[in-house]
């Protein structure tokens, strides 16, 4: 099985879901740290549909401007585009399989997809 994360080595939910990944020898990792390599904003779109999430569900709050800038509130189309400009606005970890996608917080939803 394929799996991309897309990762951030320093939150600590990204960490345990990477964890919960490299304990299947069986699954073809990637591993996307996108604060690096963001993902593109059709990328972006795609992911929140495949995981049947609004794009503002996978919105990060907690240290970002996001309120301030009423991004909580915002449609779809600028939410993308937000998070496209400025990846540190998307919540991670993000995962996909060939089973879907899932917003792994918490990191046991990865489960969901193996």
């Amino acid at each position: 099985m394929k799996a991309t994360i897309w990762h951030n080595p320093k939150c600590s939910k990204s960490r345990q879901a990477l964890a919960t990944l490299e304990e299947h020898p069986d699954i073809d990792l990637e591993i996307v740290e996108y604060l690096k390599n963001p993902p593109s904003r059709d990328t972006l779109a795609q992911l929140y549909r495949t995981a049947g999430m609004k794009p503002a569900d996978g919105l990060r709050l907690s240290g970002t401007d996001a309120k301030e800038r009423g991004l909580p509130d915002a449609d779809d189309e600028e939410v993308l585009d937000a998070m496209a400009a400025d990846p540190k606005l998307i919540e991670r970890p993000l995962v996909q399989t060939g089973k879907g996608v899932r917003l792994c917080r918490p990191p046991e939803k990865i489960k969901e997809i193996l």
